[in-house]
């Protein structure tokens, strides 16, 4: 029962922590919602300029993403090549935990179940460079001639944001594979890891320097209903 709830944990603590992250962010804003914020700010000075600059930024992103979705795709082919190899892994197990009695279909189960968790990756950094390249093309087709509609500024920025918060969700597997690769050495060490994961993350989220740091700027969070009410009022008058 112990094998099968820490093989189970880390994948659990990666979709809870999106759900628990969720509601924090309603009470504490978290540091992707403070960058949301110059994301908005990013992308109203972006359509007002005539530079390279917002390319080259665009482009880093989407290669930042591109090389995290190539790396998973190496990843997976290489699990797959160890169900190859399973006789092997379970001696090794045996080895690493001499008092468990780890089955062949206990390794084979923790293993699906470490593939299932970085298919579920991949799907979330190739979603996401592909919000990115959305972003892109929302911001080469805005007028620089003319002032831009505030509500295609939220938009671009809310894509960029979204594309993001999927990015993150695929790094995030990164960090909780590690307790899934502490399942080999024992179960409790699979649980205890990812506890530990989980309250990092929720620290450099919500109270890390970095995140003090950005919350100190005096930005202004779009309200998308608020700018709306604006411009219907400005266009009465």
């Amino acid at each position: 029962m112990l094998t099968l709830a820490a093989s189970l944990f880390p994948i659990f603590c990666w979709g809870f922590y999106t759900v628990f992250a969720s509601w924090l962010e309603k009470r504490r804003p978290s540091l992707s919602i403070i960058m949301g914020a110059q994301r908005h700010r990013w992308v109203r000075n972006a359509v007002r300029r005539e530079t390279p600059m917002d390319a080259i930024l665009s482009g880093n992103l989407m290669g930042a993403v591109s090389f995290f979705a190539s790396t998973t795709v190496l990843i997976i082919l290489a699990l797959i090549a160890v169900f190859g190899q399973i006789s092997a892994v379970v001696e090794a197990v045996s080895v690493m935990q001499p008092g468990q009695d780890i089955s062949k279909a206990a390794v084979e189960r923790h293993l699906v179940l470490f593939l299932v968790m970085f298919v579920m990756a991949f799907l979330s950094f190739t979603l996401s460079l592909r919000q990115f390249n959305h972003f892109c093309i929302m911001l080469g087709a805005a007028d620089e001639a003319d002032e831009c509609d505030p509500e295609e500024i939220y938009v671009m920025a809310a894509l960029n944001t979204i594309a993001a918060r999927n990015f993150n969700q695929g790094i995030r597997a990164y960090y909780f594979s590690l307790g899934m690769i502490a399942w080999f050495v024992s179960g409790w060490a699979a649980i205890g890891v990812s506890v530990l994961l989980f309250v990092s993350i929720l620290y450099r989220e919500f109270f890390s320097a970095a995140r003090e740091l950005v919350a100190g700027l005096k930005v202004e969070v779009p309200n998308p209903a608020r700018d709306a009410g604006g411009r219907a009022g400005k266009e009465k008058k």
